[in-house]
């Protein structure tokens, strides 16, 4: 996993609901923890764009729902800085469904996905429609 080059602001808590764009199956996807989070004593692990996720599946094809599963968020709806000073706002949270390496379980996603989720994960960037 690279470094990513924005100032990402940590807007989705462990509990947030996130749509899944891709055609693995899943709908709707509920956010358990996030990988690579060193926090304070009693304080819920927050994730953003282009941060490993764990999820449940909440939503979607009857084969994959109730299954636990690793996720990448492309899209927040709360802004972000990048380094040139534009600020990043998509309209909705959304999170494509990965395995352990980041290689996504679909084959497309619909809708644009964050630049910075694809210089982390640029497999991503393959199947995506739109990169913002």
């Amino acid at each position: 996993m690279k470094a990513v080059k924005a100032r990402i602001t940590k807007a989705l808590n462990v509990g947030s609901y996130l749509i899944c764009p891709d055609n693995s199956g899943a709908k709707v996807l509920k956010i358990i923890s996030v990988f690579g989070y060193k926090g304070k004593k009693r304080r819920y692990p927050k994730a953003g764009v282009a941060d490993m996720i764990k999820v449940s599946v909440k939503q979607g094809d009857v084969k994959i729902r109730k299954q636990i599963a690793n996720a990448v968020i492309i899209r927040q709806k709360a802004e972000y800085r990048r380094l040139d000073g534009l600020r990043v706002s998509f309209e909705d949270n959304a999170a494509v469904l990965t395995d352990e390496n980041g290689e996504p379980k679909g084959t497309k996603i619909k809708g644009p996905v964050a630049k910075e989720a694809v210089e982390r994960f640029s497999v991503l960037g393959k199947i995506a429609s739109i990169v913002v």
